[in-house]
């Protein structure tokens, strides 16, 4: 945070702007982020040329590893592996990285390949989704999925607005993976998903693509809409026989402190259920659809929920778009898909 505030004074001196987004960025609650690159590197902009192949490079080079951790926890192999949902929307390569995957780790020439480029943060929970759609169609199946995500390499010198000079506060780079087993495994298992647009959001969260790059834009309305998601979320709960505000664990989207804060208002959650997601922006910062993985993560290293814990998985991102779903925690039951 310390850094992160002096380079923006440095770099922005001068902008009208710079007071305002110094507060915003100071509570976000973010305190350690990680990226890619040196700072002093990340913060040039040798054109959107070089920075595609610096994330082709470094999501070849921190991807197996992540990958490797995934299916080992899920106690499988490569060939075990059905399909691949690669999530990313920070960078772009055609064929997608799970073609790479597939020829160098050693899974079936058969994978499925799922690429999905342009949910943003909404991403981790449509993968999740996804995946859990594709084991119910195809019974026994098991899913990868890979998040990647090197926000550093959207930086952009040159925008000053007050949404470009908070994400330059907010995001971080993360790759995170997980395995959805159709059947056996522990963790939870997947119930029932949803997915939700607010009418008319769309411009809310996007990209300018320009010769430079990607220019992340953030509309000031962003932060308000737990708001009209919340429903939602107690609609999901409530048509699957559960009550939203009584579940044993959340794991939700940390785009920024207000989201969590809503949420925990609009839900009549305790704000320390969502512990795991705190945890994730303030030693991690929005790391986008690898946010849901990282705090699926804290969950599984937590004092395990008992057998039968009830939780929700969300995600929001560009649409405005929600990517839910709900679950009960499992430990090696082979009838549930999870």
């Amino acid at each position: 945070m310390e850094e992160t505030l002096e380079f923006a004074k440095r770099v922005h001196a001068g902008k009208p702007q710079l007071p305002l987004a110094l507060r915003l960025i100071q509570n976000t609650g973010v305190r350690k982020r990680h990226i890619v690159q040196p700072i002093e590197k990340t913060l040039q902009h040798p054109g959107f040329e070089e920075r595609n192949r610096i994330y082709e490079v470094e999501s070849k080079k921190r991807c197996p590893e992540v990958i490797e951790g995934a299916l080992a926890n899920a106690s499988l192999s490569a060939q075990d592996i059905d399909a691949i949902i690669y999530v990313s929307c920070t960078g772009f390569l055609m064929p997608s990285l799970t073609a790479w995957l597939i020829n160098t780790m050693g899974f079936r020439s058969n994978t499925r390949q799922i690429p999905i480029a342009q949910l943003g943060c909404a991403a981790g929970g449509a993968a999740i989704n996804r995946a859990h759609d594709f084991c119910t169609a195809y019974p026994g199946s098991n899913v990868l999925i890979v998040s990647c995500e090197l926000c550093s390499l959207c930086y952009q010198p040159e925008d000053d607005g007050v949404g470009s000079l908070l994400s330059d506060g907010l995001f971080g780079d993360a790759v995170a993976a997980a395995v959805v087993r159709g059947s056996g495994g522990t963790g939870v298992a997947l119930e029932r998903n949803a997915s939700y647009l607010i009418p008319h959001t769309e411009e809310w969260i996007s990209y300018a693509v320009r010769d430079t790059g990607f220019h992340f834009q953030l509309d000031r309305r962003v932060p308000g809409t737990m708001e009209p998601l919340a429903p939602v979320l107690r609609d999901l709960a409530t048509d699957h026989g559960w009550d939203i505000g009584n579940l044993d664990f959340y794991i939700i989207h940390a785009g920024g402190p207000r989201i969590l804060g809503d949420l925990s208002k609009f839900l009549d959650v305790d704000l320390k259920m969502f512990r795991h997601s705190w945890a994730t922006l303030t030693e991690y910062g929005n790391i986008a659809s690898a946010v849901v993985l990282d705090a699926l993560r804290r969950l599984f290293e937590e004092d395990a929920p008992m057998a039968g814990a009830t939780g929700v998985i969300a995600g929001f991102g560009p649409g405005i778009t929600a990517e839910m779903a709900v679950g009960t925690w499992t430990v090696e039951s082979p009838e549930k898909v999870g």
